[in-house]
């Protein structure tokens, strides 16, 4: 599934974008996806929880595509 996800300011960090999008229910299940190796930022594997997300990043999870604006 691909979507959309504008940005509030600047940057969103990468458990905040979980939680906000739905895929994680908690802090720590955030925490945990990305622990699993999971997440790719723009093609490769994002290890860093609190990864400052930009607008133009392209996030994927599983079959999720989060595309930022």
């Amino acid at each position: 599934m691909e979507q959309t996800f504008k940005i509030e300011g600047e940057y969103i960090e990468l458990i905040q974008l979980l939680k906000a999008i739905g895929l994680a229910n908690t802090g720590g299940h955030a925490k945990m996806i990305v622990d699993q190796e999971m997440v790719l930022r723009n093609g490769e594997i994002e290890t860093r929880k609190r990864a400052k997300l930009i607008a133009g990043d392209i996030i994927e999870i599983t079959d999720n595509k989060i595309i930022l604006e």
